[in-house]
């Protein structure tokens, strides 16, 4: 049959539902949806291109739920009304719903009569049951004069007509009166998405086999959209690396590539498409900053034009930004690149000077970053004190990641400030020593002229350096009364900052007492969720210095509740500190339990800080020496401390005193006297720690100068800063030393004075360093201490506690491990991605105290776990 008013045949295809394509999806959520929207008089089914519009409809239109006869009609763009109108006609009559001589066809290409509408209007008020017409591609439909067509059939009709309007934006219906009337069911964008377990159809129906992980990869990438997905699995089945493939976004962005360039791009208007691409380079744009970047004054108007036909952009919620989808904005940003490679970074910049103008400097960094201008990125960034979310670690931009790419020749103190924060947040004490040297150095580099250059400055020299903590700390407060008050309250990570540097640089001159008291304070300012990393590392360095102090107890609180918080806010390992670790490994060592204090080094082995902090990097060695000594291996112990031990007069007063007493310990564990004054002769006796004059008096009393002993005990207790394992250590002293001159009842009484000391933390350590003779003396106390029987008897391996018990969630992955099940397996046995359970793992690990899968059933067994 051909139509009259233009003389070309009708094209069967147009009156056919599609065939679906190989590997189509079958999705009930959304049949269910389109047939009872079947049941009234319209549904609207909108979005962006390849979401799967077509492919639903035509799904259900061969499905038994389209239990109405189905008449179905797809627009082209060259389709004027009266075309568009010839073909509803021939429809309905090849369904049966009209007879061939009822109305007539169109007579004019431009418009249709409206006496047609009317008399078909009437014929289907008369059908004697329901009938569905689906349009297909009603966006493509010139001006008007269909959908408002569409709209006087349908309101006329009655209730056997049905319409299913398929487009790629809002037809000009008046859909606001549908809504209020309940006449209108609507499938939207956001429904179309694929789900979780649509994507694992989708892929496996291309060939692909995906984990979970690898299925979140690709749903993050996509965001759900089907064409991307479907584009996506196939080239990832292309792959020669599937998984390589999942994990780039690039990959991904690259598979949609020509159909995101022909499908959206190219059928936007020319301002609109330059629009894109200058604008393409943004996460989200305004439309001023539109503006700022295409010299458009339409710019809103195109934007929302962008949105209202799902090309891809949409609103923000409660504000005039808008945002690209990720994978369009990707191609959007190659094609510009292709085509004006030297304008990328021109825009990122005039974004900068935008973004400063709003005064949203975390964005003009961002920007000026991604633009090169590092000087710009640098002033803004010590400019707003942006370099105290970046030290804090609290999520905030910029990151230190942000300067990763900064040259190092980037001249101005400013952008050598910059540098220091940086390796100052990724633990590079030595680093940021040097660049803040050099911002010192810098020509017209005056840190103090401005207040926000004076205080960063004098954060970085707090948090840096060895000493004067006090002074840098007074300092710190002074410049930031300087600071306009809404710069302040901008940062509350400010306060709780300066207490941690000031703490650390506490421990660093061997001030535990005032350290710990200050790390309380930094504790608890550690308020939102700005200050979670800061948090953690306060925790961290609180349970060192407990554990230093003998406090076992509130060490292993402190040491547990940081790696807890790292746990529960997901924090990175790149950014976790290892302090929480170690301290819970001196816990360990302190208790005698072996096996935990190897567990928990080997945590902390696994983080950056322990390698790179100076300070921790010697309490690792410490610890390891201190595991090797308790397990009989002197020369092993040695090598631990021999690479610190020529810095130790150089390190800070704190971690030097650590690194020489336990070089001592080591030499006297071998019985080495000379070698233990060697290396606390490197320690000067002024203003040394109280632990380092008890190794002296250790070292004097295995000497047999017993005089020098006793007069280097009776200094150390009259010092007010001794702690608890010090504490035992000379009553352990003074007892071993009354045995010696005979007085055996003398030695008994100090040694219970010992017991009753070390027994609330359960410190087993002097004891077993002290030597044999401990336990010779300690038979013939005849029941007058209940203390020895915990001394005697260590804790055994099944019995020593676990930090926290295993969740639920953990015993089911321990349960999987135990049936020697590889991590991917236990992932698709209890329906988790291969990460949760890595995660899980981690977990078990640390509160087991263990490093490896055998070692955590073993303890698991022993418990009676399992």
């Amino acid at each position: 049959m051909t139509v009259p008013l233009t003389g070309d045949p009708l094209l069967a295809a147009k009156l056919a539902v599609p065939f679906h394509a190989p590997g189509l999806v079958r999705r009930p959520r959304l049949l269910n949806r389109l047939a009872l929207g079947t049941r009234g008089p319209l549904t609207l089914i909108t979005g962006a291109p390849g979401v799967g519009k077509t492919a639903l409809a035509a799904s259900w239109a061969r499905s038994a739920s389209a239990a109405d006869p189905v008449v179905w009609v797809t627009l082209d763009e060259d389709d004027t009304p009266g075309v568009f109108w010839a073909y509803v006609v021939e429809g309905l009559r090849r369904s049966g719903a009209l007879a061939e001589d009822d109305l007539g066809t169109p007579v004019c290409a431009d418009d249709v009569d409206r006496s047609l509408l009317v008399r078909l209007a009437s014929a289907l008020e008369l059908a004697p049951a329901p009938l569905v017409l689906v349009v297909d591609g009603l966006d493509k439909a010139p001006g008007s004069a269909v959908p408002e067509g569409l709209r006087f059939v349908s309101e006329h009709a009655g209730p056997a007509l049905r319409l299913v309007l398929i487009s790629r934006e809002d037809p000009p219906l008046p859909l606001h009166r549908y809504r209020a009337e309940d006449r209108v069911h609507e499938i939207r964008e956001h429904d179309l998405a694929f789900t979780r377990s649509e994507a694992v159809q989708l892929l496996r129906g291309q060939g692909a086999a995906p984990d979970d992980h690898l299925v979140d990869l690709l749903l993050e990438h996509t965001e759900g959209w089907a064409a991307g997905l479907r584009l996506c699995a196939l080239a990832m089945a292309r792959s020669a690396d599937p998984a390589a493939f999942a994990r780039s976004f690039t990959a991904s962005e690259q598979a949609v590539s020509d159909y995101l360039l022909t499908e959206v791009l190219a059928a936007q208007p020319e301002p609109a498409r330059e629009l894109l691409l200058r604008t393409g380079i943004l996460n989200r744009v305004h439309p001023d900053l539109a503006a700022a970047l295409t010299g458009r004054t339409d710019s809103g108007r195109i934007l929302q034009d962008l949105a209202r036909c799902h090309a891809f952009v949409e609103p923000l919620p409660g504000t005039r930004w808008y945002r690209f989808h990720p994978l369009f904005a990707e191609v959007l940003r190659a094609h510009l690149r292709s085509r004006q490679p030297e304008l990328e970074p021109l825009l990122h910049r005039r974004a900068a000077r935008w973004y400063a103008e709003q005064g949203r400097s975390a964005e003009a960094v961002d920007e000026a970053a991604a633009g090169g201008d590092w000087s710009f990125a640098a002033a803004q960034t010590v400019q707003h004190l942006l370099v105290v979310p970046l030290l804090a670690g609290s999520g905030a931009s910029p990151s230190a990641d942000t300067f990763s790419r900064m040259p190092e020749d980037v001249p101005g103190a400013r952008a050598a400030l910059v540098a220091a924060a940086c390796c100052m947040a990724r633990q590079d004490v030595e680093g940021c020593r040097s660049r803040l040297e050099r911002a010192e150095e810098a020509p017209g580099g005056a840190l103090d002229a401005e207040p926000a250059d004076g205080l960063t400055a004098a954060l970085l020299r707090l948090l840096s350096a060895p000493g004067a903590a006090d002074e840098q700390a007074q300092r710190v407060a002074e410049l930031l009364a300087r600071v306009p008050s809404e710069e302040r309250a901008r940062h509350p990570e400010l306060e709780p900052l300066r207490l941690y540097g000031q703490a650390c640089a506490r421990l660093r001159g061997g001030r535990l007492q005032p350290a710990r008291e200050l790390l309380e304070q930094a504790v608890r300012a550690c308020s939102g969720d700005t200050a979670v990393l800061l948090r953690h590392r306060c925790l961290g360095r609180l349970a060192l210095a407990d554990a230093a102090a003998g406090e076992l107890t509130r060490a292993e609180e402190h040491g547990a509740a940081a790696l807890a918080l790292a746990d529960q806010h997901g924090i990175p390992e790149s950014h976790r500190s290892g302090a929480a670790g170690l301290a819970l490994a001196a816990v360990a060592l302190e208790r005698e339990e072996l096996a935990a204090a190897a567990g928990h080094l080997d945590q902390a082995d696994l983080l950056p800080d322990t390698r790179r902090d100076p300070d921790l990097l010697i309490e690792r060695s410490v610890l390891r020496a201190q595991l090797e000594i308790a397990r009989g291996g002197w020369d092993a112990a040695r090598t631990h401390l021999d690479g610190h031990l020529d810095g130790a007069s150089a390190a800070s007063p704190g971690p030097a005193a650590r690194l020489a007493v336990a070089h001592a310990t080591a030499a006297l564990a071998r019985g080495d006297v000379d070698a233990a004054a060697t290396a606390l002769d490197h320690v000067g006796a002024d203003g040394a720690p109280p632990s380092h004059t008890v190794a002296l008096a250790q070292v004097r009393a295995a000497a047999d100068h017993p005089v020098q002993a006793l007069q280097l005990i009776e200094t150390a207790e009259e010092s007010g800063a001794v702690t608890v394992p010090d504490r035992v250590r000379l009553l352990l002293l003074r007892a071993h030393q009354a045995l010696l001159d005979g007085h055996e009842d003398t030695a008994r009484d100090l040694l219970v004075q010992a017991l009753d000391t070390a027994r609330p933390e359960g410190l087993r350590r002097p004891f077993t360093e002290a030597g044999p003779w401990v336990r010779h003396l300690a038979a013939g106390l005849d029941g007058r201490s209940g203390s020895y029987a915990w001394l005697g008897t260590p804790h055994a391996p099944a019995d020593r506690p676990v930090v926290e018990e295993l969740s639920p969630r953990e015993r089911e992955v321990l349960q999987q491990v135990a049936r020697m099940m590889s991590t991917d397996e236990v992932a698709a046995e209890l329906q988790l991605s291969v990460n949760t359970v890595k995660t899980h793992l981690r977990g078990i690990y640390r509160k087991l105290c263990v490093s490896r899968r055998r070692d955590a059933v073993e303890r698991a067994r022993e418990l009676h776990m399992l």
